[in-house]
């Protein structure tokens, strides 16, 4: 059950489950939080502010209010109608405004890119970028979304457009970059400089969503002790933040092997702050204890829960490998992985769509793929995993045995469900 795997590509490298490095001390205080409060507090804002906007209203103040409002309860709930909603009030003022117009397709962009919906984002950043070609936030969300979309010469010149060492948005972006390239050094160097900035900020919420990046990067650095630290910084300034929790569930499952501690991390959190990946995470983190039951359980509670036309493409790549892995439906796992590369055509969702079909029985076509779209593109672990797979089942054992020989080294971000995987290499 590889599933997961992929919305933890930022947790990364050197498993070890010699010491322990957590303290459910440190965080079982925020285990009990309650969000309803907080929550409850958003929508009545909410509820303020749309009572201004009437069906012809041509305000743009509250319109644009609402519109954060609805994306901020998004980053609560996980609810995507939240998320829709959102978009609609979006669309509405990028259509009347008439002065910085570019402002309010910044903000349509990106809720697109919260929605997976890279080539509608990078329409409409196209329009900003004709309003105001020089204005940094268009630059910020064009290299954004070239990145997405593989353009990375594109992104690399978005990203000089903007270069500016003191300036946050630069740094966390050459971070990325940095990462891109697979130069690992430079990734936490310019985010520890973006670090400083946040904190000089004394704004939590910044400073929130620094501290877990950062800790995935220390993660993927083999660093798991500064990773777990700064997850924990997190829950500090947002005791509610479920992303930092999940951090730590997966340093407790992958790191000290200890997965019933995962599973109560994950069972803390509250229902209505799920988003689909957590019981996909829930049902790897089952599998490794070989609990059928619950694994199956999870599943089902995924596919229920992703089963709706809202999300439109946002889980393709992980419903195809959920059909083709657990269910043998191999034709729409085919397509819905092509549809991920259609909407976002880089190396890792290639990877997904080689990797399907090689298990389909296809494995010239999955090797045409990986040499096409894949090999020496990308260092992410997943991917590499999918391409010694099909190297493997296509004959070429003399690539396979260098690609093995690296992920054993990632045995953290894989977890031990994908390590069975491999080791059978």
């Amino acid at each position: 059950m590889k599933l997961y795997i992929t919305f933890l590509t930022a947790l990364v490298l050197f498993s070890c489950s010699e010491n322990k490095i957590t303290d459910t001390q440190d965080y079982d205080k925020y285990l009990a939080t309650n969000k309803n409060e907080d929550i409850e507090k958003t929508q009545k804002e909410l509820e303020f502010w749309n009572s201004r906007i009437k069906d012809d209203s041509l305000q743009l103040i509250s319109l644009a209010k609402s519109g954060g409002i609805y994306n901020t309860l998004f980053d609560k709930t996980k609810d995507i109608n939240q998320l829709k909603n959102a978009e609609k009030v979006l669309k509405k003022s990028a259509t009347i405004a008439a002065i910085k117009k570019e402002s309010y397709l910044l903000s349509l962009a990106q809720n697109y890119i919260s929605q997976h919906r890279f080539q509608d984002a990078n329409k409409v950043i196209a329009e900003a970028r004709a309003i105001s070609p020089n204005k940094k936030e268009v630059s910020y969300l064009s290299f954004d979304i070239a990145m997405e979309l593989g353009k990375y010469d594109h992104a690399q010149a978005y990203l000089k457009s903007i270069e500016n060492v003191s300036d946050f948005g630069y740094l966390i972006r050459l971070a990325k970059w940095m990462d891109y390239k697979g130069e690992l050094d430079k990734t936490i160097h310019n985010m520890e400089e973006a670090k400083r900035i946040a904190d000089a900020s004394n704004n939590p919420s910044l400073k929130t969503w620094t501290y877990t990046n950062l800790a995935d990067y220390y993660g993927h650095d083999g660093r798991i002790k500064d990773s777990y630290i700064h997850y924990v910084k997190s829950l500090e300034l947002d005791p509610n933040n479920a992303y930092a929790k999940k951090g730590i569930a997966w340093i407790t499952y992958s790191y000290e092997n200890n997965p019933e501690e995962a599973l109560r991390i994950l069972n803390s959190i509250p229902k209505e702050n799920y988003s689909p990946d957590y019981y996909l995470l829930k049902a790897e983190i089952a599998d490794s204890q070989d609990n059928q039951e619950l694994k199956n359980k999870n599943l089902e509670m995924y596919w229920q829960s992703v089963n709706k036309a809202e999300y439109g493409g946002m889980y393709d790549a992980y419903n195809a490998i959920y059909l083709a892995e657990e269910k043998g439906d191999f034709k729409e796992a085919i397509v819905l992985a092509q549809d991920d590369v259609n909407e976002r055509p880089t190396p890792e969702t290639y990877s997904t769509l080689a990797y399907i079909y090689n298990l389909n029985g296809e494995p010239e076509k999955a090797l045409k793929i990986i040499k096409d779209h894949v090999e020496n593109k990308t260092y992410e672990p997943v991917a590499h995993l999918y391409m010694a797979q099909v190297y493997k089942r296509n004959g070429l054992q003399d690539k396979v045995m260098p690609i093995k020989k690296e992920l054993l080294e990632a045995s953290y971000e894989l977890g031990p469900v994908t390590m069975r995987s491999v080791k059978a290499l």
